[in-house]
């Protein structure tokens, strides 16, 4: 079976990558289809090809972020997907990880079996109109979670039979990189224990909320890791009424600084007010680290294995304060819920069983086709 997963912005290289890898393992010939991932390093190709076949004058430039940058991309897209539609002429299944443009890229998808993973929660209203067009030109939709499929059928009006269901996989690759840099010099020098907020910074991931949290907390140190993608003034104010110490390291974090982030943490904690999935807490699984999320999207369906994660609702402070303080008090808890996140990443969400479920999609999809 010949499949070709596309993922023209590079959104998700690393998610990207590791289901190549898993599909190629099980004997699928793979060939990822993306761009240039502009922000570091991506994991190698390990057993499949990978294309950069989009945006090519934006990499060349140099201008595949910011303003300009989107706009030499946007006039780089039909380019693009003109090349994969003949490209994909040789794929058997085509499976798509992201649509840059959904409403026209649903008029120029290859004519192939094709399936898309709807990686975030589709757009309401008007603003999920492309969406809704595209995934009406899909064979099947993955969705990583049960609430994601529901929130897939709400809102775009999928049938429920055509969403499956297949979790994301633990990140583990970044467990085992050939090379690992040491802690950054602004976070060097912790002696007692360390809280862990991971990833970009955004409205949604509740870092305020997380702040207000800390703030009667003493005895570990808050470290906040992360791109800003929201003014940083108000967070940075809300930290200094904390008793506890709060650093920052408020910047694009490379996979190889990745693993001495981890391997500290004592706790990693997700405190968003919504979500479906996480890539950040795959890395948490991967590491198995103890972690404390919130309610929502997929995160009680990771919980549910094994009670793998300690969960406060969304936006509750004091909530999120008493659990973080438990368990910062008790070790032996922290290591049992380490213990509980290696297995289900090593179990129901290991990448092996992940391959498995999407070749079966796969196989269903051509069969229908």
């Amino acid at each position: 079976m010949r499949v070709d997963v596309v993922d023209p912005p590079a959104y998700t290289p690393p998610y990207d990558r590791a289901l190549c890898a898993a599909l190629a393992r099980a004997g699928a010939e793979v060939e990822l289809v993306t761009s240039r991932f502009a922000y570091g390093p991506v994991p190698p190709a390990e057993g499949y090809e990978a294309s950069e076949l989009f945006y090519r004058a934006a990499a060349r430039t140099g201008l595949a972020t910011g303003p300009v940058g989107r706009a030499v991309k946007g006039l780089g897209h039909v380019p693009g997907m003109l090349r994969l539609r003949r490209r994909a002429r040789r794929a058997d299944v085509v499976h798509f990880q992201w649509l840059t443009f959904p409403g026209l890229d649903s008029r120029l998808l290859p004519d192939r079996p094709r399936v898309w993973t709807v990686h975030d929660p589709p757009p309401e209203g008007a603003a999920g109109k492309g969406w809704a067009a595209a995934a009406k030109e899909m064979d099947a939709l993955v969705a990583h979670s049960e609430l994601g499929a529901q929130t897939i059928t709400e809102r775009l009006g999928v049938a429920r039979e055509r969403i499956h269901v297949i979790p994301h996989g633990p990140l583990d690759y970044l467990t085992a990189l050939p090379e690992e840099r040491p802690l950054p010099a602004e976070l060097r020098g912790t002696e007692g224990p360390v809280i862990l907020c991971f990833g970009l910074i955004r409205p949604y991931k509740g870092v305020d909320v997380l702040l207000e949290a800390f703030r009667e907390l003493d005895g570990a140190e808050l470290w906040i890791v992360g791109r800003p993608m929201i003014d940083l003034a108000p967070l940075r104010a809300a930290a200094e009424r904390c008793r506890g110490t709060v650093r920052w390291l408020p910047r694009f974090v490379t996979d190889p600084e990745i693993p001495a982030l981890f391997r500290r943490a004592d706790l990693v904690v997700l405190p968003y007010r919504e979500a479906d999935q996480s890539g950040v807490l795959y890395t948490a699984l991967a590491f198995g680290n103890a972690i404390v999320a919130t309610t929502v999207g997929g995160f009680p369906e990771v919980a549910a294995h094994g009670d793998a994660l300690r969960l406060v609702p969304p936006g509750d402070a004091p909530a999120l304060a008493r659990a973080l303080g438990e368990l910062l008090a008790d070790e032996v808890e922290r290591r049992r819920l380490a213990a509980a996140a290696q297995a289900a990443a090593a179990g129901p969400y290991s990448w092996d069983g992940i391959a498995q479920r999407t070749l079966a999609l796969y196989d269903q999809v051509m069969g229908a086709a």
